[in-house]
């Protein structure tokens, strides 16, 4: 299931679904690599993501994670297929005040209704700042 290359017509598919997020706009988020059962983005630190003391907000950063886990749960959904998060647990390990931050999401478990995805964020040296675990439902 993961790792899989996908079509070029499922490619256009989720670039063209990213396009309708005007929520992952805002923030800046980035489709750096999609593959069946997986999905990294990134999102670049920004002052206006911060809370106080310059740190990134948990929020901007709770989103990159779960806009991860969003699109590689899209990569095994037939066109048309929808999906929404159902619950999501992290953990932020480190506090971000610069750089560029990577979501790396790898759906666990494909069942026929339910998806738990794991994802891991790193800083731009490559260290772990946070991890969560994610459970969507596909919905028809």
């Amino acid at each position: 299931m993961n790792g899989a290359a996908l079509t070029p017509e499922e490619k256009a598919r989720i670039a063209e679904a990213l396009a309708r997020v005007p929520y992952a706009r805002l923030l800046g988020l980035e489709l750096v690599s999609v593959e069946r059962g997986a999905a990294t983005f990134a999102l670049d630190w920004r002052e206006e993501l911060t809370r106080m003391e310059g740190i990134l907000h948990g929020g901007a950063l709770v989103s990159l994670l779960d806009t991860a886990a969003a699109f590689a749960v899209m990569t095994l959904l037939e066109p048309g297929g929808r999906t929404v998060t159902v619950d999501l647990t992290v953990h932020f390990l480190r506090p971000v005040a610069a750089g560029r931050l990577e979501a790396r999401a790898r759906v666990l478990r494909d069942g026929r209704r339910i998806c738990v995805i794991n994802i891991e964020a790193t800083d731009q040296t490559g260290v772990l700042i946070s991890t969560a675990t994610t459970t969507y439902v596909k919905q028809a």
